[in-house]
């Protein structure tokens, strides 16, 4: 499938949820850098830049963007409550952009997962549906980024806790679209520091 990179989708919103403590990292993974010379959530948010007209990413309120090599053209939302889990990232991401996007589709991203495929993000783009919420797999395991329609978004903005959105996927099982992938990137998250190499 060739990958429009001149003319970004505006149908799906990219939300890149990355207000996390990283407690298993030892540290504030989000500023590690990687063989490129980027920091991780720089890196995390290079792919959905490139196929996508908007992008946000959710940030703690003390962040400092700068400092974080966030692109300009991302839109970056502050979440009073990431302390309180992804849930809560989550469901404060969705609010805000509800409330200005002509999307009918969010894909949450992860800010530590710098290594999804383009093919594999065209891929689950070409699925995306307001009445759907599809899935990426690699050897039956789901992946990220997850596509919610606009019919799941008041769900989402429901969202509490660290849990993330598995109980909109669980409550919903008859809308989710699975879609495999050949690419193991989609699984790929950083939590501690030697999954850098």
């Amino acid at each position: 499938m060739p990958i429009d990179t001149e003319h970004p989708s505006q149908a799906v919103a990219g939300l890149v949820l990355a207000a996390g403590f990283s407690r298993r990292f030892g540290a504030d993974k989000r500023y590690a850098r990687l063989n490129s010379g980027q920091t991780l959530l720089a890196a995390s948010l290079a792919l959905p830049c490139t196929q996508l007209q908007d992008v946000w990413v959710v940030l703690r309120p003390e962040d400092d963007s700068t400092a974080l090599g966030i692109p300009a053209q991302v839109q970056v939302i502050r979440s009073p409550g990431s302390d309180l889990g992804m849930g809560h990232s989550l469901a404060s991401g969705v609010q805000h952009i509800s409330q200005i996007t002509v999307a009918d589709t969010i894909a949450v991203f992860l800010g530590d997962m710098p290594w999804i495929g383009a093919d594999s993000l065209a891929s689950v783009l070409a699925l995306a549906s307001p009445e759907h919420i599809v899935v990426p797999t690699f050897q039956d395991q789901p992946g990220h980024p997850v596509l919610f329609g606009r019919r799941f978004w008041p769900a989402l903005q429901g969202l509490t806790g660290d849990a993330g959105a598995k109980s909109v996927l669980n409550m919903n099982q008859g809308r989710v679209r699975y879609l495999p992938v050949n690419d193991p990137g989609i699984l790929r998250d950083i939590d501690v520091p030697y999954a850098l190499a």
